[in-house]
C-alpha cells in the first residue's frame, strides 16, 4: 500500500475514534443532565408539598393518633386528593405523603394507603432532605424525600417523597441520541473529506514518492552536493533558493544562509541572477566573478509538467584559462624568439661576409642600423630601448600582431629593463594581455592607431604601464576597475571578453603585486592601464637563466 493511502486510512481512523469518544462522551453527559432535572424537579415539588400549611396540620393530626389509620379514611381524607392533585399537574410518578411512622397516608394507588413505604424514610425523619434513584412498589424513579414539620414546633412529624419514573425521564434520550448521532456522522464526514484533500495535496508535493524514495533522495542529495568539486544552485519558479552548497557559494559569492532567500538578496553576481531568472537553458555560459572564470550550465526542471524551478552548476575554470593564456603568451614568445634567433643569425653571416671582403665601413652601418632596430625586425618602434631578449622577444610578436590589424606598438621613453625576466610566463601572460587589450581599443578608434608600453624595473619587480589611441573605457567599466581592480571590464566590448584583466590581476596578486586602471581614457585619447609585478626580474641574465633552468622552463 502506498504511502499516502496509508496517511489517508491512519486519518480516517484516527478521526472515528475521535468522534466516538466525542459522541460517547456527549451521551454521558446528555444522560447525567436528564438525571440531575429529574432529580432537581422532583426536590422542588416536594418542597412545595412539604411546605403547605394544610399538609403539615394533616401530616401532625395523624402522627399524633398511635393507631393505624384505615384506607379508606385515608382515601377520603384531606391529603389523598391534595397528592393526587399534584401528581396529575407535575406528571410525576408519585406523591407520597407519610406520618412519622412511615405509614402512607397519600399514594397513587389508594389500596396500599395505611401501609408503610417499601424505602427508608429515617433520613426525612431525621430532618434531612435526600435525592436518589431507588426502586420501590412503583419501580425504579428518580425520587426526592423531604421532611414535613409540624406548624408550632418544627419538628419533624412526617415526609414528602415525589418521585419521577426513569421512562418519563429519558423520554426525550432518543431525539439527543439522534442529534448527536448526525453530528457525528458530519464530523466523521468532513474528516473524511479533509483527510482524502490531505492526501491528495500530499500527492502533489511529493510527486508521487514514497518515504523510502525520500531517504534514497536524501543520501544521493548529500553525496551529490558534498561530494563534488562543483558548484549547485537550484532555484523555484518563484526564484527562491532552495539548494546551495559549499563550492556554489564560495565561487558565486553568495551569504552562507543563501536558501530559503530571494536569489537576488543572496549576494550573488547579478550575471548569474540574471541567468537563473532566464527561461532559457544555458550551456557553457562563461562568467568572471571576484577574478574567477565561472562556467555555468542551466538546466529547467519539469516532473509531470509542473515547474520545478532551474538547476545551476558552476564550475571555476579559473586556471585552466589562465594556463591557456599563458601558454598563447609563451608559444607567441617562443615563436619570436626562434625568428629572432634565425635573423640574427643571418645577420651575423652579412656582418662576416662583409668584413671578409674588406667592406668595414659597410659593416659598420649595418651594426648601428642593427642596434638602431633591435636584433630583429619587429615593427616595434623604438626597440632599441628594451634589451632584455624575454620582453623583447613578446613584444615583437605582439606587434607583428598589431602591425596586422594596423596598429603602430612602440616602446615608451621611459623603459629601462637593466635585469632578466625570471618568470616569464606570468610576465607574458600579463603584459601580453595588456597589449592585446589595447590593441583591440587602439582598433576601435580613430587614426592614428598606436599602442605604447613603458617598461621598467626595480630591484626584483617589473612595472609596465600600456596606453592605446582607442576611445577608453565606458563609464560603467571605469566605475567597476576602480571599485574592484579590473572587474567588470568584461562588460565594456573594447576592452576583451571579460577573462584577461580579471585573470592578469589574479596573476598579479599572486606574487603580491596588482593590475590597475590608472586613466579610463576619452578626449581623444584611450586608457591608461599598469601592472606591478614582484619577484619577476633579478640582476643579471645568467642568474635569470639558471632559475629558469631550474624550473624547467625556457632558457
Amino acid at each position: 500500500m502506498r504511502f499516502a493511502s496509508q496517511v489517508l486510512l491512519l486519518q480516517v481512523a484516527t478521526v472515528s475514534a475521535v468522534v466516538a469518544v466525542c459522541a460517547g462522551a456527549f451521551t454521558w453527559l446528555g444522560v447525567l443532565q436528564l438525571r440531575q432535572e429529574a432529580e432537581a424537579s422532583a426536590l422542588a415539588i416536594a418542597r412545595t408539598v412539604a411546605e403547605d400549611s394544610d399538609i403539615r396540620a394533616a401530616v401532625a393530626s395523624y402522627s399524633e393518633d398511635p393507631g393505624t389509620p384505615e384506607a379508606a379514611a385515608l382515601a377520603g381524607g384531606p391529603l389523598q386528593p391534595l397528592a393526587e392533585s399534584v401528581r396529575d399537574r407535575t406528571g410525576a410518578l408519585f406523591v407520597v405523603i407519610t406520618d412519622d411512622h412511615g405509614i402512607r397516608l397519600a399514594h397513587p394507588d389508594p389500596d396500599r394507603l395505611g401501609e408503610p413505604v417499601s424505602t427508608s424514610f429515617a433520613d426525612a425523619m431525621a430532618g434531612r432532605e435526600t435525592v436518589a434513584w431507588e426502586s420501590g412498589t412503583l419501580g425504579e424513579s428518580a425520587r426526592a424525600k423531604v421532611p414535613v414539620r409540624a406548624t408550632d414546633d418544627g419538628l419533624p412529624v412526617g415526609e414528602v417523597s415525589v418521585g419521577f419514573a426513569s421512562a418519563s425521564v429519558f423520554g426525550g434520550l432518543p431525539g439527543l441520541l439522534t442529534a448527536i448521532g448526525a453530528a457525528s456522522a458530519g464530523a466523521l464526514a468532513i474528516g473524511a473529506g479533509a483527510s482524502w484533500l490531505i492526501r491528495r495535496r500530499l500527492t502533489r508535493v511529493t510527486l508521487g514518492l514514497q518515504p523510502e524514495e525520500f531517504a534514497a533522495l536524501v543520501q544521493d542529495r548529500a553525496a551529490v552536493l558534498d561530494g563534488v568539486g562543483e558548484g549547485v544552485l537550484a532555484v523555484t519558479p518563484e526564484g527562491v533558493v532552495s539548494v546551495c552548497n559549499g563550492r556554489a557559494a564560495e565561487l558565486l559569492g553568495a551569504a552562507p544562509a543563501s536558501v530559503g532567500l530571494p536569489i537576488a538578496e543572496t549576494g550573488v553576481h547579478p550575471r548569474v541572477v540574471a541567468l537563473v531568472v532566464a527561461d532559457e537553458p544555458v550551456v557553457g555560459e562563461a562568467v568572471v566573478v571576484g577574478g574567477r572564470v565561472l562556467y555555468v550550465d542551466l538546466r529547467r526542471v519539469e516532473r509531470d509538467g509542473r515547474d520545478l524551478g532551474a538547476v545551476a552548476v558552476v564550475r571555476d575554470r579559473t586556471d585552466l584559462v589562465s594556463l591557456t593564456e599563458r601558454l598563447d603568451a609563451v608559444a607567441s614568445m617562443t615563436n619570436a624568439l626562434r625568428a629572432q634567433r634565425h635573423e640574427f643569425a643571418n645577420r651575423l653571416h652579412v656582418i662576416v661576409g662583409l668584413i671578409d671582403s674588406g667592406r668595414t665601413e659597410d659593416a659598420r652601418a649595418f651594426l648601428d642600423d642593427v642596434v638602431a632596430r633591435g636584433p630583429l625586425k619587429f615593427p616595434v618602434e623604438h626597440a632599441d630601448r628594451l634589451q632584455e631578449p624575454y620582453l623583447q622577444a613578446l613584444l615583437g610578436a605582439k606587434g607583428v600582431e598589431a602591425a596586422e590589424r594596423g596598429v603602430l606598438l612602440s616602446l615608451g621613453p621611459e623603459t629601462l629593463v637593466v635585469g632578466a625576466v625570471a618568470e616569464a610566463e606570468d610576465v607574458a601572460a600579463v603584459i601580453g594581455n595588456l597589449v592585446d587589450n589595447a590593441v583591440n581599443a587602439a582598433v576601435d578608434g580613430a587614426e592614428p592607431r598606436w599602442v605604447e608600453v613603458e617598461l621598467l624595473d626595480d630591484g626584483d619587480t617589473l612595472f609596465a604601464t600600456v596606453s592605446d589611441s582607442g576611445r577608453g573605457v565606458g563609464r560603467v567599466a571605469e566605475s567597476s576597475a576602480r571599485d574592484a581592480g579590473v572587474e567588470g571590464l568584461g562588460e565594456d566590448a573594447v576592452h576583451g571578453r571579460g577573462f584577461g584583466l580579471p585573470l592578469s590581476r589574479d596573476l598579479a596578486r599572486r606574487r603580491g603585486g596588482d593590475v590597475w586602471l590608472v586613466d579610463p581614457g576619452g578626449d581623444g585619447h584611450g586608457a591608461v592601464f599598469c601592472a606591478r609585478l614582484p619577484g619577476t626580474v633579478v640582476a643579471d641574465a645568467p642568474t635569470a637563466r639558471a632559475a629558469a633552468a631550474e624550473r624547467g622552463g625556457p632558457v
